[in-house]
């Protein structure tokens, strides 16, 4: 009995990691010469790797992203009772550290032509007490982070950046990471590239550099052995954590060209289909972590993402607005974000990792297409998408179709 190939075919995480290159080698010198913890050759080398890469004159390894954002804002003096601005659609790591701190976060909403937070919502956010602002990079885009330098230098305010999303992307040139105050990046398994998990914070500042060091190791003081004038954090990463980041890292550029490679295959296998692909803002070259969409509404939503399940492929929804969950609904939930929220309701993540073939696209793709046009056909009566205004089609874009 022959088999049926479309039954054969292998399931589609919505990612993985690449681990091709020198991480076993890598891994196993750590072990055959007993460096496993914290210090070790390949600590400092992904530290002056990344700096490099980045363009930025410190790099300071930690356990994870989440860590990365806690100790940045540790680094910029955040202290209970100040205020930061932050959007609501990120990833919630980049919020509780607030809390963490002891600082209250201030939510704002999107702009809906790009996804990221609202330049002129900061703006009107800012109070006697407003001390920073964290900007979220969403999915490898950047947010206009020339406005939002302008607004942080005019106000006196710490512009920390959580390109966690991000690494790899530029702005006019510059890359994601080096251009706010301080910035934190994310290694967790489905990252760009990847330590299993783990974090890294940058600057030019030599005095935050100093801070964040120091608060990621336990608070020890620099020139005094086992000597702790201040209360930190063991966030320190581990030097087989670091051998997989330096391994990762020699083959960055070629892991951004696949990852760009296959958005580029979504936008062709998708154009005319009733979808929107995450919009690249002017200037920016993004990443394209994750090839982000949105779909005409929620509904469309679940039966794309039913469908894409029954076809053996995984999707992810995009974030839901941190205002609205639990830890911070109770003062923040009432405060309107449509943009933020509608984003959510309708947006989706498909498979992106960079060992996806052209085939595999274009089976995800045809799968979209079709839970598209049967959902279409199902429902032939639909409420005018013209008089909901932000709850359907597109975010800050025609009615029509369009592909970014």
């Amino acid at each position: 009995m022959k088999s049926n190939p479309k039954s054969a075919r292998k399931s589609i995480p919505v990612y993985q990691p690449d681990l091709s290159g020198n991480e076993r080698e890598y891994v196993l010198r750590c072990i055959d010469t007993n460096w496993i913890s914290s210090r070790g050759e390949f600590v400092e080398r992904f530290e002056k790797g990344i700096a490099e890469y980045v363009g930025v004159s410190h790099a300071i390894a930690v356990c994870n992203g989440t860590a990365a954002v806690h100790v940045a804002l540790v680094g910029a003096g955040i202290r209970p009772g100040d205020e930061i601005i932050v959007p609501s659609l990120t990833y919630i790591a980049s919020v509780n550290p607030i809390m963490l701190c002891g600082a209250t976060p201030v939510f704002v909403d999107s702009d809906p032509k790009t996804w990221h937070v609202d330049p002129d919502r900061i703006r009107a956010a800012i109070g006697p007490r407003t001390k920073a602002i964290v900007v979220a990079h969403l999915y490898g885009s950047l947010a206009d982070m020339v406005t939002l330098r302008e607004i942080a230098d005019e106000h006196k305010l710490v512009l920390i950046e959580d390109a966690a999303e991000a690494l790899g992307s530029t702005l006019n040139g510059r890359q994601a990471g080096s251009l706010g105050h301080v910035s934190s990046l994310s290694f967790y398994g489905n990252k760009t590239i990847t330590t299993g998990e783990g974090g890294m914070v940058c600057t030019d500042d030599a005095v935050i550099a100093s801070r964040m060091r120091k608060f990621r190791g336990q608070g020890l003081c620099a020139h005094r052995e086992y000597w702790h004038d201040e209360i930190g954090f063991n966030f320190r990463m581990t030097n087989i954590a670091a051998a997989i980041g330096v391994a990762q890292l020699e083959r960055l550029p070629a892991i951004l060209e696949a990852k760009r490679r296959l958005a580029q295959w979504y936008a062709e296998d998708l154009a005319g289909c009733n979808i929107e692909l995450q919009p690249e803002p002017p200037g920016v070259v993004s990443s394209r972590w994750m090839v982000a969409a949105l779909v005409e509404n929620s509904a469309v939503l679940a039966a794309v993402r039913s469908t894409l399940a029954a076809g053996g492929v995984e999707t992810r929804p995009i974030f839901a607005p941190i205002h609205r969950m639990p830890p911070y609904a109770p003062v923040h939930g009432r405060i309107p974000m449509p943009v933020a929220e509608d984003i959510s309701s309708r947006g989706l993540n498909l498979p992106s990792w960079p060992g996806l073939t052209r085939e595999d696209v274009a089976h995800v793709s045809s799968l979209v297409r079709r839970a598209i046009d049967e959902f279409s056909l199902a429902v032939p009566h639909r409420v005018n998408i013209e008089s909901l205004e932000v709850k359907t089609m597109p975010v800050g874009a025609p009615r029509s179709a369009v592909v970014a």
